[in-house]
């Protein structure tokens, strides 16, 4: 049974960031009776997901899991020039230099999934009206449960999320519950046509580190956490997960914007790990946590300086009086980056956008959206690049926090265009969703940047949350082409050969859990090795990579 500390809940009036989902038909009356429907399970911003894709059957979507079969296009070229710029539309930024940049075009509708390991402890502050949460590189505070390296969850580093989440079974498993650390406030989340509660815990620690810390225990469904090198804060407030609603879906379990100020991540998007927690199987890149000025982290060539807005000096809850003991303050909200507003995210400060003769030019409300698999549109920069004019060229069906289903139309975009130092992000034949997203700054976003615009590149992001000199940022490199079966020796050698066929064969049908397991065995990143892997493998044999 849970414990609730004898607290009355009392719901607070903040109601958090989420999807506010339009649906609005781009061509009344379209045909729809040669479309294909896909189920899917794919992360979009706010907690929501796509559960299913409807496309023409002769134009299927670029798929993240079909990487290996089919990668896209790279073209390097210049993108803008002083001979250019004097034939662009008034809108456009004026230039004299040349740009370059790494085209890709047709990028994944899905980006990779950032899935990190979560742990919680009952570390916090006893000083009077110390609300503010603190960094520190390792754990601190006593653990929750009898045996913390089975007892963690497995949730998103989600940069899109105000606050950090944590649903109720995770939160049950990670003794949240019966450690009485729920408080006696609550919050509501909003879905498209309706709403749920969560809990406002009370200060704990969250400490965090990628999938590659989980080292897999053969034959057990569950993987043994090392935590010598987690990461996180203390002194925090996040929101736990109730029991769901009848036929609604347990809260997500991220870990967002609060915590991401405080560290540097690296994305190695040119590999990813598989392991398997509580009998699922979850597949992403590692991602490793420095702090901002750690003389290890990875560099790359490339940068985009990002934007905190609302500006934040801090990340802290509101305390209020508890209303069983008048003398002590509680969380009434959960920790989030407070400064003009007590809700602050990661925005670039420029995207262009470009299809057919319409433009959108040094758009600055764009966000950055580690959680999100796809990238968003809203329906203002729909309208100004005339998509409504247009047949959709596909539908994703939405479910939300409180499991109510939206269908929405998606585009494929002609370009979406980055400014930064060095090369630009440039991308052709993007595909869009259309949504709209409320704004920490109090209106809707433009859209948001998803993670299937960076399935090409490893990159570090840097929260930076608070240095007065220097501000958060993405530092960037595309990831070198390789083939695909080129799995041996380790790193690949540029040829498919009977060295890739012998460390294939070891590894035949196995699974996260076995002992033979062999991740870069496993081309089409479904947890198994099978013959679906072997014609990835067949496909390219007997290739040698050109220098």
């Amino acid at each position: 049974m849970l414990k609730n500390n004898g607290f009355f809940h009392l719901k607070t009036a903040l109601a958090l960031l989420l999807i506010a989902i339009i649906s609005r038909s781009a061509v009344a009356g379209a045909d729809r009776t040669n479309w294909k429907r896909q189920e899917v399970d794919l992360r979009i911003t706010g907690g929501s997901r796509i559960k299913a894709i409807s496309h023409p059957q002769d134009k299927p979507l670029p798929r993240l899991s079909k990487r290996a079969d089919h990668r896209p296009k790279r073209v390097r070229k210049k993108i803008l020039s002083a001979e250019a710029t004097s034939q662009q539309a008034p809108l456009a930024r004026e230039s004299t230099t040349t740009v370059y940049a790494n085209v890709i075009d047709s990028p994944p509708i899905d980006g990779f999934v950032p899935w990190i390991a979560v742990t919680l402890t009952d570390a916090r502050s006893y000083i009077d009206l110390d609300w503010s949460a603190k960094d520190s590189p390792y754990l601190v505070g006593n653990y929750l449960t009898t045996y913390p390296q089975l007892d963690f969850a497995i949730g998103l580093y989600d940069t899109g999320a105000t606050t950090s989440i944590m649903g109720n079974v995770n939160a049950i498993r990670a003794g949240a519950f019966d450690a009485q650390l729920d408080g006696p406030y609550t919050t509501t989340l909003a879905g498209a046509t309706g709403s749920v509660e969560a809990n406002v815990s009370l200060p704990l620690g969250v400490f965090i580190d990628g999938l590659d810390a989980i080292d897999p225990y053969p034959y057990d469904p569950n993987g043994i956490l090392d935590m010598s090198s987690m990461v996180g804060e203390w002194n925090t407030s996040i929101l736990l997960g109730l029991f769901p609603q009848y036929g609604a879906p347990d809260l997500p379990t991220a870990i967002g914007a609060s915590m991401a100020a405080f560290y540097a991540a690296h994305f190695q998007a040119d590999r990813h790990v598989t392991v398997t927690h509580n009998g699922q199987n979850y597949t992403g890149p590692p991602i490793t946590f420095y702090s901002w000025y750690d003389p290890c982290l990875p560099t790359y060539s490339n940068r985009i300086d990002l934007e905190i807005r609302p500006a934040g000096s801090d990340v802290s809850y509101f305390g209020f009086l508890d209303p069983v003991d008048p003398t002590v303050f509680v969380p009434m909200t959960p920790s989030m980056i407070a400064g003009e507003s007590l809700q602050s995210l990661f925005f670039f400060p420029e995207v262009d956008l470009v299809d057919g003769n319409n433009t959108a030019i040094a758009q600055d409300k764009f966000m950055y959206d580690t959680g999100a698999q796809v990238t968003v549109l809203g329906t203002t920069i729909a309208s100004r690049l005339a998509l409504y004019s247009q047949q959709p060229d596909f539908q994703v069906e939405i479910i939300d926090v409180t499991g109510e289903i939206t269908v929405v139309d998606g585009f494929y975009l002609d370009s979406i265009q980055i400014p930064a130092i060095g090369e630009w992000l440039s991308f052709t034949n993007v595909p869009v969703v259309i949504l709209n997203i409320p704004s920490p700054e109090g209106d809707f976003l433009n859209g948001i940047i998803g993670m299937n615009l960076f399935a090409e590149y490893n990159f570090v992001f840097n929260g930076m949350g608070f240095d007065l000199y220097k501000p958060p940022y993405i530092e960037y490199e595309q990831i070198p082409y390789h083939i695909p079966a080129d799995i041996a020796p380790l790193g690949g050698d540029g040829n498919v050969d009977s060295l890739d066929l012998a460390d294939f064969a070891q590894a035949y049908l196995a699974t996260p859990t076995s002992l033979n397991w062999n991740s870069r065995a496993d081309m089409v990143s479904d947890a198994t090795i099978n013959l679906y892997d072997f014609a990835i493998l067949g496909k390219y044999w007997g290739q040698q990579l050109q220098p």
